[in-house]
C-alpha cells in the first residue's frame, strides 16, 4: 500500500528532531455548496532540525517513531 504524502506549513519546531505541521484541506459543503477549510496538525520527524516555523514542507507516513510521531518530513 502506498504511503500518504501531505503538504503543510511548519507551526512549531520547539522539540528536538520534531516539527508540528499544520495541513489544511478544502472541500465543498454537500448541501450549502460553500467552501470549507479544515486544518489538522501532525507531528513529523525532522532528523537534522532543518525546518523553521513558516516553512512549507511535505510529510510522508512512516512507522511509529514515538508515541505521537507517525510522519517524517521528506522535502520543503
Amino acid at each position: 500500500m502506498p504511503k500518504r504524502i501531505l503538504a503543510g506549513v511548519v507551526t512549531s519546531n520547539q522539540n528536538a528532531q520534531t516539527v508540528t505541521v499544520s495541513v489544511e484541506r478544502r472541500y465543498k459543503h454537500p448541501l450549502l455548496q460553500k467552501t470549507i477549510r479544515k486544518s489538522k496538525k501532525y507531528r513529523a520527524h525532522d532528523e537534522q532540525n532543518a525546518f523553521n516555523v513558516g516553512d512549507k514542507v511535505r510529510i510522508q507516513e512512516c512507522a511509529p517513531k514515538s508515541k505521537t510521531k507517525r510522519w517524517e518530513v521528506i522535502a520543503s
